[in-house]
């Protein structure tokens, strides 16, 4: 194939490939397209006096393969909606396909009935996505793996882990130990443990509320160990601030942290800086809050050129799973 053959094959291929930015994550969105050389896609999101939302979608999508990146942060309900009511704007403006494109997922947490007379809201929000237009799902760390069988369509489902571990094997890190922070996590450690060479150790926890939680015994050793915590989600930071206090104390040298989604709820930076944490790494599905932000104590990663790889393969009907071959 000719230079001049490749170019125009290009052009085909963005033709028909249009990448829309909801309200929550238009800095992800837009690093997206500069990773695929193309523009975002032309919409206009608008409110009514009375808060309701209305989309109007200004490029011509008939017949094309369109996405829509929206990760349903703060304010969840909110995000939700305005993702939902783009999916139902391209499906009636005949586009060939539609893709949900969601770094992160809001109520995924909300997966199971672990008591009486509560919801699954995860199976919830999932319907309603499909029934909202989607006819695909592109993910990132959906808590739980089984989640992508709360979805009637196909769900390509990446992982942070292929940003964070290429972070910290630059890092050099010797004498490391991951930590798994709670008994649920165990998998992700273990597969960081193998890419980055340390060993495991596993931290046994006790939640007594959302909020609080208290770390009572580890599994292996961290005595003049480096440490590295890594989980899919940093929430109040409660676990991994009580887990990292108790390998201090049992003599921990320096320790590091690293999540797909920095949430960063609530009292989560009050309780990163008064925990002994050297360094707080997180990925861009959601945008840091102002005031993570300003402390200066978070590095983010961008997930773009991961997300926008795994877009122009599911454009191209190519394989996505090879991208995990190359952590």
């Amino acid at each position: 194939m000719t230079n001049l053959e490749r170019k125009l094959r290009a052009m085909f291929l963005h033709d028909n490939l249009k990448i829309f930015s909801g309200s929550s994550n238009p800095a992800l969105a837009g690093a997206v397209c500069k990773y695929l050389g193309i523009p975002v896609g032309g919409a206009n999101v608008d409110k009514f006096p009375d808060g309701e939302k209305v989309i109007r979608v200004e490029d011509d999508v008939r017949g094309r393969d369109c996405f829509v990146l929206q990760s349903t942060c703060k304010p969840v309900d909110e995000h939700l909606v305005e993702l939902l009511i783009y999916l139902d704007c391209l499906r009636r403006a005949s586009a060939r396909r539609i893709t949900a494109v969601i770094p992160y997922f809001g109520y995924a947490r909300q997966d199971r009935k672990d008591e009486g007379r509560v919801p699954i809201t995860a199976k919830l929000v999932a319907n309603m996505i499909v029934t909202a237009g989607a006819d695909r799902v592109l993910a990132i760390d959906l808590h739980a793996h089984q989640l992508q069988g709360f979805f009637d369509i196909p769900v390509d489902h990446l992982t942070g882990e292929l940003v964070l571990s290429r972070y910290f094997r630059d890092k050099k890190i010797d004498n490391l130990t991951v930590i798994s922070p709670d008994v649920g996590n165990i998998k992700t450690a273990a597969k960081y443990a193998s890419h980055l060479g340390g060993d495991l150790a596993i931290v046994h926890k006790r939640r007594f509320s959302g909020s609080e939680v208290q770390a009572s015994e580890i599994i292996g050793e961290v005595k003049g160990r480096n440490i590295l915590m890594c989980d899919d989600i940093i929430a109040t930071a409660g676990t991994v601030c009580s887990a990292a206090s108790l390998v201090k104390d049992r003599g921990a040298a320096k320790i590091y942290v690293g999540a797909t989604h920095g949430i960063l709820a609530g009292a989560a930076m009050e309780n990163l800086a008064e925990a002994p944490i050297d360094e707080i790494v997180v990925t861009d599905t959601i945008p840091l809050s102002g005031q993570a932000e300003k402390s200066g104590r978070v590095r983010v990663l961008s997930v773009s050129g991961m997300l926008g790889e795994a877009i122009k393969r599911i454009h191209r009907n190519e394989s996505v799973s090879s991208l995990f071959n190359n952590v």
